[in-house]
């Protein structure tokens, strides 16, 4: 016979499997709504930053990459200083080539100051006087006959608006090199804890830098890397919200919410190990105004280098 101990005690376990799973339930509908906001605002901000232009393919490719086959592909990276009225020119200038197959990515920066025939307006000038000229599209046409190599996708970010992304992922921490100031803000050798002002202001100096515009290269290159890492982290989804609305006003991107997702899927090994290539030129004045002379057999070297990265050379 059941005492009334035991039936206490059981009646006690009931209430405490119940409120178990009336937990457990409410965390499921917790973290669905979480991901549902988290889904929607990721679509939200890639709405916004898709910016297609008008072509199927790379006039040098004869078939388009299929992404759902993993096909190596390379990426424009522009970084643009676009104020309000003005188009602004592209200060940053970077190809990316990545292959999944061999879990790497190539990254070429090309200097700005750059000369070479600018397509589609008809005259020789700094490289990243395409953009002001063209905008997107006249930088790519312009940076596919420079290295003679197709250029598949771009992404444009406003670096006005590059703090925005640098305060979204709460701060980056970079390695400098180089003690300088700028702007009167003071950066010693070392490690360094960014915020976005900072960031921005630590991308930009070249005057002070023997290395000239290589080096601000170096240190674009060390902040884009550091955002990305920051942003994989597990500490920044609590900002999604920020991440994702300084994403929406600050970059443009012909890839669709599809092929990002894909590329997320298929192409994360090519992110394992990220090389630098370097671009070799003279410094000249002409008529009074520096450029970079990069000679055809460099630019051999540099096109060789990517199309073998790209699988193009088989």
């Amino acid at each position: 016979m059941i005492s009334r101990l035991d039936k206490k005690q059981k009646r006690k376990k009931k209430k405490w499997v119940k409120v178990l799973l009336i937990v457990i339930l409410l965390l499921f509908i917790a973290v669905g709504t979480y991901a549902f906001t988290v889904y929607r605002s990721l679509t939200n901000a890639v709405d916004t930053m898709h910016a297609p232009i008008d072509r199927e393919k790379s006039e040098k490719r004869t078939e388009q990459v299929d992404l759902e086959k993993a096909q190596p592909f390379s990426v424009l990276l522009l970084g643009v200083d676009e104020r309000e009225g003005d188009r602004g020119r592209s200060d940053t200038m970077i190809v990316l080539a990545v292959n999944p197959s061999k879990n790497s990515v190539k990254m070429l920066s090309i200097p700005r100051d750059s000369r070479t025939e600018i397509i589609g307006k008809g005259t020789t000038d700094k490289i990243n006087h395409a953009y002001a000229f063209g905008g997107v599209e006249m930088s790519i046409a312009t940076v596919e006959n420079f290295l003679d190599l197709p250029i598949d996708h771009y992404v444009q970010i406003n670096m006005e608006g590059f703090q925005d992304i640098v305060n979204a992922v709460g701060g980056v921490t970079v390695q400098n090199d180089l003690d300088f100031t700028y702007e009167g803000t003071h950066f010693p050798e070392g490690e360094l804890s960014l915020d976005g002002t900072k960031a921005l202001k630590y991308s930009r100096m070249r005057y002070e830098d023997p290395r000239g515009d290589f080096g601000r290269q170096q240190r674009q290159r060390q902040i884009i890397k550091a955002i990305i890492d920051e942003g994989a982290s597990l500490n920044t989804l609590t900002n999604f919200g920020d991440i994702f609305t300084a994403l929406g006003q600050n970059v443009k991107t012909d890839l669709s919410f599809d092929q990002m997702v894909t590329i997320q899927s298929k192409y994360r090994t090519a992110a394992k190990e990220i090389e630098q290539v370097t671009v070799n030129g003279q410094g000249t004045k002409i008529d009074g105004i520096y450029y970079l002379q990069v000679s055809n057999e460099e630019k051999s070297r540099l096109t060789s280098i990517l199309e073998e990265h790209l699988e193009l050379d088989e």
